[in-house]
């Protein structure tokens, strides 16, 4: 019988915390627009923190899916970029103590995994556990953006009128911890911010912007959050004048806020399109925008 306590080390110092929120994000799964690992990001990068605890990676990883990168300096090898699953510790902006865990999405291991995560949780007194990350969505940039909350409890998030029904979707490391410690009757809860379609595969600042917003509704936490809005508005920026430049671009966006404001409205729809306009496929969209996250990149 494996021990779950040999995929994961915890510091010697680990702080004893009064009922922290453990936020937490993996690299690998649908995140659209980069929202849960900007967000998760920015705090480690606005923040002073410090590791209690890291996992194995050698046991969760498949390294030959996500080859780590080596640096070879003329006539031999350097140095190698060795990847890190683990919880840090950090302090908001008023002072709160709280937990992050970030890297890559196990790719072994889940329940054993979950285990171990659950073990830590109990071992450093979690209150909640709290999850982001984006997901696709056909709606305008120009638009507040949505987010679709969900929980181990109904009573861990606000009422809302949800876009999906009953659905099976490929799993996840982090759906899984959700579900399994909420069993446990830990309070799990998640955030899915809804990215337009067309951005889903650039970096989009505004998603990570609306769901720290969402973990500060919801946990009461307070980030610094300057930064993260002065890259926002940057890349808005950035992609109006793209739009400007293109009169398809403009029209299908044009098209995008007339359904999503009808639906806003209260139109009588199944999901955030309407019926009666053609609009352009996400893929025709992405096409027109791949010129513009190329200049980008060139930048």
């Amino acid at each position: 019988m494996f021990d779950p306590k040999d995929l994961y080390e915890l510091a010697d110092d680990a702080p004893e915390l009064p009922d922290p929120v453990l936020l937490y994000h993996f690299d690998g799964f649908v995140d659209a627009g980069g929202a849960g690992r900007l967000a998760l990001g920015h705090l480690l990068a606005e923040l002073e923190h410090r590791v209690v605890a890291t996992f194995d990676v050698d046991r969760l990883l498949d390294y030959r899916s996500r080859r780590p990168i080596m640096t070879f300096d003329t006539d031999r090898w350097v140095d190698w970029e060795s990847p890190e699953l683990a919880v840090h510790v950090a302090k908001d902006a008023t002072g709160t103590q709280f937990l992050v865990m970030s890297g890559p999405e196990p790719d072994r291991e889940w329940e054993l995994f979950a285990k171990a995560v659950a073990e830590l949780v109990e071992r450093l007194n979690v209150s909640k556990l709290v999850t982001l990350h984006g997901i696709p969505m056909a709606v305008p940039h120009t638009r507040p953006l949505g987010v679709t909350a969900h929980a181990s409890r109904p009573e861990l998030i606000s009422a809302q009128t949800s876009v999906f029904g009953r659905v099976q979707v490929p799993g996840s490391v982090a759906a899984l911890l959700e579900l399994r410690l909420g069993a446990k009757g830990h309070d799990a809860v998640g955030y899915a911010v809804h990215v337009p379609h067309y951005l889903s595969q650039a970096e989009y600042p505004t998603a990570a912007v609306a769901a720290l917003e969402a973990v500060t509704r919801g946990t009461g936490l307070v980030f610094p959050m300057e930064s993260l809005h002065d890259a926002a508005r940057r890349t808005t920026t950035e992609i109006e004048e793209q739009i400007k430049a293109s009169a398809e671009l403009s029209t299908a966006i044009t098209g995008l806020e007339q359904q999503y404001d009808a639906f806003a409205a209260g139109a009588e729809r199944e999901n955030l399109m309407a019926e009666t306009t053609p609009m352009p496929t996400g893929d025709e969209l992405a096409a027109q925008f791949e010129r513009f996250l190329a200049e980008r990149d060139d930048d």
